[in-house]
């Protein structure tokens, strides 16, 4: 889609170099979204791949995935083997309706900026800690945990002028064992539901639900949970006005699938509990 509105185009290099945001504005990362539809809206474009930040990082403590990183260079990243979570990458990768041309444009901080309810990349990094470092407009930074960073559908904590910088994912989370489901009404068609799961040494377990919600939510189970309190607890915190509804399914649907899926997650890695 040509963007017949812009009249300009920056290329800042440094942060210092980008430029005091105006109404009209808009980052540039991998524009798969930005590009597919009219933005007459727009004036200029704020092109990020100047920026050239590197787009994985893994230090003792985090691996850090850069806003700019694309689906197709975090998909391709050799993981540890003590990485017990790393099949999670690719299972989200892959829960994209994309191309494998859009994996090589599309990147991980447009796919937490779009704040979609489908969006893998948000189900992936809220799943394993992740948190956004953001750039704010008038300066410094801000620290926030992706399960808290997306509000509702299309909705975040972004005030304009933001920009998300990276993501960091601590290492204890990647080293966690984790099970995946996901499901849709099409064999290829976008997530309706997509629950992770991750358990940690001391037993705690996690449930991130994310696609059947218009924003991720976490259950933690300090003792591990019977289907019964499994249930009972997603009923509580989990109210029906937060199941999403549109063309790819209805809430009442959504709720029936996260309930099922959750008790699967349940069963693979608390086997042994008792129903």
């Amino acid at each position: 889609m040509d963007l017949n509105t812009i009249t300009a185009v920056a290329h800042p290099q440094t942060r210092a170099q980008l430029p005091a945001w105006t109404a009209g504005d808009a980052w540039l990362a991998g524009g798969t979204w930005l590009f597919s539809e009219p933005q007459t809206h727009l004036r200029r474009l704020i092109d990020l791949t100047d920026l050239k930040w590197p787009a994985l990082t893994i230090t003792a403590s985090h691996l850090s995935i850069a806003a700019t990183c694309t689906i197709a260079e975090l998909d391709g990243l050799a993981c540890p083997s003590d990485w017990l979570a790393a099949p999670l990458i690719g299972q989200c990768c892959r829960a994209f309706l994309a191309s494998f041309k859009i994996w090589k444009t599309a990147t991980v901080g447009g796919n937490l900026c779009m704040s979609l309810p489908a969006g893998p990349m948000i189900s992936l990094t809220s799943a394993l800690d992740g948190a956004c470092i953001i750039w704010k407009a008038g300066g410094g930074e801000q620290r926030i945990s992706v399960a808290d960073f997306v509000t509702g559908n299309q909705r975040n904590r972004l005030t304009p002028g933001d920009l998300i910088r990276q993501i960091d994912i601590p290492i204890a989370a990647l080293r966690r064992r984790t099970a995946f489901r996901q499901i849709s009404l099409a064999p290829v068609g976008r997530s309706a539901a997509l629950l992770i799961g991750s358990l940690d040494p001391d037993g705690t377990l996690t449930l991130t639900v994310t696609a059947s919600t218009v924003r991720p939510i976490q259950l933690t189970f300090r003792k591990a949970p019977d289907a019964s309190a499994l249930r009972d607890d997603i009923a509580q915190q989990i109210t029906d006005d937060l199941y999403h509804t549109d063309i790819h399914g209805k809430p009442l649907w959504r709720k029936h699938m996260t309930l099922r899926l959750a008790e699967e997650i349940r069963g693979e890695l608390l086997g042994g509990v008792p129903s």
